[in-house]
């Protein structure tokens, strides 16, 4: 339920660096203060601005009155058996929004949400069939690194990289996308390196373009067919931004560091896994500075579609590398608690569900 009344207060959380100057400035505050305060809201997780233990009391209070530091409650957290974390986390709305946190050897990866829902409806994805609600707010953004840095820390570990990966298309929020990147490579802020901060994108290939080239960041890209006809049919923002458009794309973001952009493809059994589906994506990569990462389709409640076989998936693999792509197939993390790629949803199902996607018309439309 929507909160009777709205904290008037200026929410310092997911405010820029410059942001942040400016907003103690016209106050007539010092500029040390600006990275005194950043330091505690993003290296040190504070919520409340009584235990910013090194700023005078005076200054705390003023803070108190006239500022606020968001933090949306985590209305639910799941473990995983294979000790992936799933959180939901309720917003001020009422909204809810899931972020995942995936322990490796040596990282500790945080995938971030950006929507409530999603409009791309991509036909494979959980999020997309729940339809989409609003963007969030940078700071809705950040809290959630925020919330995974705090518990990481609790454990004596932190946080190595954030992939924007969880609900929504990140390119259709790009100013508070923008804002949250640049709180996340900020040394103020959580310091973390460009090749550790990847947007994934369905396609949009204008705000691509422009995050691009403002950001050392990594790019993965939804790709999921080789021909337009099936990438339209499985993602209707192809129709807007097509295939052939996107690897142009894709080949002319600036690479750093010796980097790849990485593209996506969601395997599905009996629609893009074919030997010559795998041909065909060889063939629209060769010579590209482009990795692709397998992702077997994770079943979920809205949709009919399933992964292909082991064999099958190992087939499509070794005809890219033998085109001369480098490939890899995603380690399955988080299912048994709907958290892997395409599970996300946020809300519980309601009123505002679309229902079933068309699934079985699109795979029976390629096998008749």
């Amino acid at each position: 339920m929507m909160n009777a009344m709205k904290d008037a207060r200026t929410d310092l959380k997911g405010m820029p660096l410059p942001e942040l100057e400016e907003f103690f400035r016209s106050r007539g505050k010092e500029r040390y203060r600006t990275r005194q305060v950043s330091r505690w809201l993003y290296r040190k997780f504070a919520e409340e601005f009584s235990t910013m233990t090194d700023l005078s009391r005076d200054f705390r209070e003023e803070m108190e009155t006239m500022c606020r530091i968001s933090s949306p409650p985590a209305e639910k957290v799941e473990l995983s058996l294979d000790g992936t974390e799933k959180v939901l986390f309720r917003l001020e709305d009422g909204e809810g929004v899931e972020s995942v946190l995936i322990p490796e050897k040596s990282r500790r990866t945080l995938c971030v949400s950006t929507q409530a829902g999603c409009a791309l409806s991509c036909v494979f994805c959980a999020t997309g069939a729940s339809g989409f609600r609003r963007n969030m707010t940078s700071a809705e953004i950040i809290h959630q690194v925020c919330f995974a840095g705090r518990r990481l820390a609790e454990r004596g570990e932190r946080l190595t990289n954030v992939v924007f990966m969880g609900m929504g298309e990140p390119l259709e929020n790009v100013p508070e996308v923008s804002r949250a990147i640049d709180i996340l490579l900020s040394q103020y802020g959580f310091g973390l390196a460009g090749k550790r901060v990847t947007v994934s994108t369905a396609g949009i290939i204008p705000a691509m373009r422009d995050l691009a080239d403002r950001y050392p960041v990594s790019f993965a890209v939804s790709l999921n067919a080789a021909s337009e006809e099936v990438r339209s049919r499985l993602m209707p923002v192809n129709r807007r931004y097509p295939l052939r458009d996107l690897i142009a794309a894709m080949r002319g973001i600036p690479l750093r560091n010796g980097c790849k952009v990485t593209a996506e493809y969601v395997l599905l059994s009996g629609v893009n896994d074919t030997p010559a589906d795998a041909r065909a994506l060889a063939r629209l990569l060769s010579g590209a500075r482009i990795k692709v990462n397998l992702i077997p389709v994770n079943p979920h409640d809205q949709g009919d579609f399933r992964p292909p076989s082991p064999a099958s998936e190992e087939r499509f693999r070794d005809i890219l590398v033998a085109g001369g792509v480098q490939t890899i197939t995603r380690e399955r993390r988080g299912a048994d608690i709907r958290a892997a790629c395409g599970q996300l949803r946020g809300a519980p199902a309601g009123p505002r569900e679309r229902g079933k996607s068309p699934l079985r018309a699109i795979a029976s439309s390629k096998n008749p």
